[in-house]
């Protein structure tokens, strides 16, 4: 039936001389998202959705995103930026499938939903390396953040990346288990757009978000900035695969009180982890366990800067993490912050080295050796596995 309708729209698109509300773009026969979502809408699979800027999903309303879904993102820098984003009290229903993932991607990428459909996950064109060329995905919500400003706590903040001038870019509340929708089976591709003074999009954004929402088997491929970064919130996530990081694989900030299960990191040039502590008063821990992370890709001569680094005040449990492909000056750091747990974090290095590659000296929470702690086949749907990059797992 799928197959069926995918060839339908193909046809459409070559046949049509004349824009149409369903195909604007007879070239492409891309549907062109200009305006900002104000009530509910479903995107469905035989469509491509090109977002022409940055698109907001408003308070109230509810944007649905069908199995098997492209969208592309316009180029853009700063202000002209494109992201999608959801704004506190709105809801993103994107509920991909592992036969059928949700794509977002660049319009520079010749990637079709017939292309998914027929269980090609990857890029036909575009190298796994290649970012920047658009924005991300940004999701806020109403939970608890921990911030601050010259006047002291504040209980709501803008999101970096989308200007001040645009109220729908504020995050944080005091509702912990707000909802603001379903995430599941979705690939964010070559994204992270500059947006100015060197500051990126990252490819999930996740600000103030409560544990109603559901974020599950996310993959991030090459973003030009971090590959997930939490503001605060208190959502759950589980099986992220992050890809080519420019930056961070993963990001916590201000006092992000939830848990991420099952991951996977390769070859990001920033750090792994970046675990940053509150920045006001509020402040609460987090849970980063059964992961695996390969320090180095060497296929495209990439190496992170270091192992794990948290700040002093950070509040975190690393628990059953391995990491490997590890090089001579990589560390973790900070290894005597208080609130920092190290429990079963296994480095791939000879026991009698194990000091060199810890900053400071070795918790026992950290030692050498170990085997990988992440599930392969949680990650079976991803551009990662089919390009042969699950290493180890």
């Amino acid at each position: 039936m799928l197959l069926a309708a995918l060839a339908a729209v193909a046809l459409t698109s070559c046949e049509d001389d004349e824009p149409t509300p369903d195909n604007p773009t007879p070239d492409s026969g891309n549907v062109i998202i200009t305006e900002n979502i104000a009530s509910d809408v479903t995107w469905t699979s035989d469509k491509v959705y090109q977002l022409g800027g940055r698109i907001t999903v408003l308070s109230g309303a509810t944007l649905t995103i069908e199995p098997g879904t492209v969208i592309k993102g316009e180029a853009g820098t700063g202000a002209n930026a494109t992201a999608l984003l959801v704004a506190r009290g709105g809801m993103l229903m994107a509920e991909g499938t592992a036969e059928l993932p949700i794509v977002f991607t660049s319009i520079a990428d010749e990637i079709t939903p017939e292309d998914i459909a027929a269980g090609n996950y990857g890029s036909p064109n575009l190298d796994p390396d290649i970012n920047g060329l658009w924005g991300g995905v940004i999701v806020l919500g109403n939970a608890r953040i921990s911030a601050s400003n010259t006047n002291g706590d504040v209980t709501e903040i803008q999101i970096e990346g989308i200007p001040t001038s645009d109220q729908n870019g504020l995050y944080g509340g005091n509702d912990d288990a707000d909802n603001s929708g379903v995430i599941r089976y979705i690939s964010i591709r070559h994204g992270g757009s500059n947006i100015g003074a060197g500051n990126e999009i990252n490819g999930l954004t996740l600000g103030g978000v409560g544990t109603g929402t559901t974020i599950e088997n996310v993959e991030i491929v090459a973003n030009q900035d971090d590959g997930v970064e939490w503001f605060g919130g208190t959502v759950n996530v589980n099986n992220v695969c992050v890809w080519n990081a420019g930056d961070d694989g993963l990001d916590t900030d201000q006092s992000w009180a939830g848990t991420v299960d099952n991951f996977y990191v390769l070859g990001c040039t920033g750090h792994n982890f970046e675990l940053d502590g509150p920045e006001g008063s509020y402040v609460a821990a987090h849970v980063m366990r059964n992961g695996t992370v390969v320090a180095t890709d060497t296929d495209l001569d990439r190496f992170c800067e270091d192992l794990i680094n948290v700040d002093e005040n950070s509040g975190v449990t690393l628990e059953n993490i391995y990491i490997t492909g590890i090089v001579e000056g990589m560390q973790v750091n900070r290894v005597t912050a208080p609130n920092v747990v190290f429990t079963n974090v296994m480095l791939d290095v000879e026991a009698d080295s194990l000091a060199n590659y810890v900053n400071g000296a070795v918790p026992a929470g950290i030692t050498a050796g170990g085997m990988t702690q992440a599930t392969a086949g949680d990650f079976g749907w991803t551009w990662t596995a089919e390009a042969g990059k699950l290493q180890g797992l």
